[in-house]
């Protein structure tokens, strides 16, 4: 992980200032690129992408190659504080960084959204899941990539009413990603004819001990005990719930958002059984194989997953754009930039060939996983078998349904 001339670390930075970036000579800025990783480098959501975003980030520009422009990659922690990632925005905004990725933690993600619109830059998220990015709070300079509440909803949520789940408790995280979750998963159990018996609300990121919330879902005598919360929280929700034996007297755990790293924390022996919805899994055909063995040397013994591989491949869609575009015009003008990434086509090895809906929607299918038994894990990280696939046009909320203020029916 060490700097290079086309990558650059900037280290965690505190809650009120950052360093300044490095003084580039005139000429030498107007031809580059930088790209600010902006994540949890050392809270809950760490190992979900952190500094394998960063990883995958860098990936990507060294397989774009030298197209005549300079790339730089820098990145920061945002400690999932919603004023710390917008300092840092507008830090790295004013200081020449023309794109800011990832921004896990949705109040963060949100926060820094306005920066990206006041500031006229090009903003992709792909850590954050709020599908109010492209609905309410949807913005021109902003580009939501892999995943966001809606799908997951749909995808998980649907298949657990499918299956029986008809009667619901929600533990969630209180913060804009959890309201969101449950709020989009109400929806379809309301439409499946289901019911919601009763949630819980705890505090983010300040909650490790969930056996009240656990023991309360079981007095509801719900079916299904909806986690509407991620990374260490969901590890161990699932944890504690395996301990108190709740899943061995007939109630199920939907993991509304999980990613291959939550399940090897937790252990197939605990894990077996549980449903989820990625969008990636590197096992899944030849081209994620690829890129995952590319990614080997980066990510050493860790495989990626839907988060931190995002990174990989909105960076080479952005970058392409920029080609395309000049990197003049592409500094100038986020709304610009962010335009002529809608108007091309995407595909990389990661998520396949999708497009970006005139929302700022990537669309790319999602994939109903069950994980492995001990038994039926042949090898390291294999982990998943696939249930079914929501192709990418039907994945997502209908654009019509979203309520983006810049798009006209």
């Amino acid at each position: 992980m060490s700097p290079t001339r086309r990558s650059l670390l900037t280290a965690s930075v505190g809650a009120t200032l950052m360093p300044a970036l490095p003084r580039l000579g005139r000429a030498q800025a107007a031809n580059t690129i930088r790209i600010g990783v902006l994540n949890d480098q050392s809270g809950t959501y760490r190992d979900i992408s952190g500094p394998y975003g960063v990883e995958c980030t860098r990936q990507a520009v060294q397989e774009f190659g030298n197209k005549g422009f300079n790339i730089e990659v820098l990145s920061a922690d945002h400690q999932n504080k919603p004023d710390v990632g917008a300092n840092i925005a507008r830090q790295w905004y004013d200081q020449g960084v023309d794109l800011i990725i990832d921004v896990p933690t949705s109040s963060v993600g949100l926060a820094v959204n306005n920066v990206a619109r006041e500031k006229n830059k090009a903003y992709i998220n792909t850590g954050s899941a709020t599908s109010d990015l492209t609905g309410a709070q949807c913005s021109p300079t902003t580009v939501h990539w892999m995943y966001d509440t809606y799908m997951l909803a749909k995808s998980t949520g649907g298949a657990m009413v499918k299956a029986g789940g008809d009667s619901w408790f929600f533990i969630t995280a209180d913060y804009a990603f959890g309201h969101a979750l449950e709020r989009d998963t109400t929806n379809f159990i309301k439409a499946a004819g289901g019911k919601v018996n009763g949630g819980v609300r705890y505090p983010f990121p300040a909650t490790t001990d969930f056996s009240s919330f656990l023991v309360q879902a079981q007095s509801s005598r719900a079916k299904v005990i909806g986690l509407a919360n991620a990374g260490a929280d969901t590890i161990n929700s699932i944890k504690q719930a395996a301990e108190f034996g709740i899943t061995r007297r007939g109630v199920k755990l939907a993991a509304l958002l999980m990613f291959l790293p939550d399940v090897h924390a937790i252990g197939l022996q605990t894990a077996q059984g549980l449903v989820l919805t990625e969008s990636f899994y590197w096992d899944l055909n030849d081209r994620t194989r690829a890129v995952s063995e590319r990614l080997k040397p980066r990510l050493k013994d860790i495989k990626p997953n839907m988060a931190s591989i995002a990174n990989y491949s909105c960076t080479l869609h952005y970058l392409k754009a920029v080609a395309d575009m000049g990197v003049a015009a592409a500094k100038a003008s986020g709304v610009d930039a962010v335009n002529r990434m809608k108007a091309m086509p995407c595909d990389d090895d990661a998520f396949g060939p999708g497009r970006i809906r005139e929302d700022g929607r990537k669309l790319c299918p999602s994939y109903l996983f069950e994980v492995k038994s001990p038994a039926e894990s042949k090898a390291p990280w294999d982990y998943y078998k696939l249930l079914q696939t929501t192709p990418a046009e039907e994945a997502y909320r209908p654009l019509n349904e979203g309520g983006c203020s810049f798009i006209r029916s």
